[in-house]
């Protein structure tokens, strides 16, 4: 019988065991890895969106919604405010929307951004190279129709399967306008 000496170094079924918990551990990082990319993205597309969404908002608040010196409804209906600069007397400015504003392409009340948020165009038909739709609707309010506006804002992206409803990344503001007497 020989003598029992001490032997160094890992058996193979060691090395097959440790080989396969290093295999399922960097499988595990690399679906994280991609899970953290596509949530980056997500959370960008809602920045962008958020932004685009927040300026129209102040266009629409910008524009004249009150009373002058004798005390008259002084109200802006006629700014462009689909394209930049914005262009007296050639657009809907205040006008109440169109039912259904907000669900799809509008002539006047949407346009059309790339990627950075620049503006393309408006119109009805989405552009190829544009990232983001933004629609927007200017509707009286019912208790009071005369003072009162209901303004609502939709950025969504424009390359999305509108049949799937409602996206994480659509950012929607809603703002009530009213004039007041000085």
């Amino acid at each position: 019988m020989r003598p029992r000496t001490k032997e160094s170094g890992f058996s193979l079924l060691e090395v097959l065991v440790a080989t396969t918990i290093l295999v399922v551990a960097i499988t595990a990082l690399a679906n994280l890895c991609a899970l953290s990319t596509r949530a980056n993205t997500s959370a960008r597309t809602t920045t962008i969106a958020s932004l685009l969404a927040t300026q129209k908002m102040e266009q629409l608040r910008a524009l004249t919604w009150g009373f002058d010196e004798l005390a008259l409804p002084l109200s802006d209906t006629t700014t462009d405010i689909t394209v930049v600069p914005e262009k007296a007397g050639a657009g809907v400015g205040l006008s109440p929307s169109p039912a259904g504003a907000l669900a799809q392409n509008t002539a006047g009340y949407c346009d059309f951004l790339d990627a950075m948020g620049q503006s393309l165009r408006s119109g009805t038909t989405t552009p190829a190279t544009a990232a983001f739709v933004r629609r927007w609707s200017v509707e009286p309010l019912p208790s009071n129709p005369a003072n009162t506006l209901v303004l609502q804002v939709l950025v969504l992206r424009a390359l999305r399967d509108a049949s799937r409803g409602r996206q994480p990344d659509d950012v929607r503001i809603v703002s009530v306008k009213t004039r007041k007497a000085w």
